[in-house]
């Protein structure tokens, strides 16, 4: 745990974490970090783009951090047909917390104060 918890629950399968995180999730705000934040993040972006998830904006923070992932994801990925242009709508860059925060609310005033909220939307 870091000094930033507030209550810690520990999970004796990562499975179980992983599960845990992502159905209490109302939204996902991700700040540089290593393997397991990549693998946290393609979870939630996997998931928004199959429609099996908890419906959450998904708001990456550093746009120079991230920068070189994207680059790659696109030349990579979206020129050889194995991620679509669409995909990167279902997430956000952006370079400080105030901005995260603005996102996530601009995505849960939009998409989630109606009764006909059915899925995940992009283009917030």
């Amino acid at each position: 745990m870091n000094k930033y918890v507030d209550l810690g629950i520990e999970c004796r399968y990562f499975f179980t974490r992983k599960v845990m995180f992502l159905k209490y999730s109302q939204a996902f705000v991700v700040f540089p970090g290593g393997v397991g934040t990549l693998d946290e993040t393609f979870e939630a972006i996997t998931l928004a783009q199959c429609g099996h998830n908890v419906k959450y904006p998904i708001v990456l923070v550093g746009k120079e951090y991230w920068s070189g992932l994207i680059d790659w994801m696109k030349d990579q990925l979206l020129s050889s047909g194995r991620m679509s242009e669409k995909d990167f709508d279902l997430f956000r860059i952006v370079d400080s917390a105030d901005e995260a925060r603005n996102k996530v609310m601009e995505y849960h005033n939009k998409y989630m104060t109606t009764p006909e909220y059915l899925g995940p939307k992009t283009n917030f």
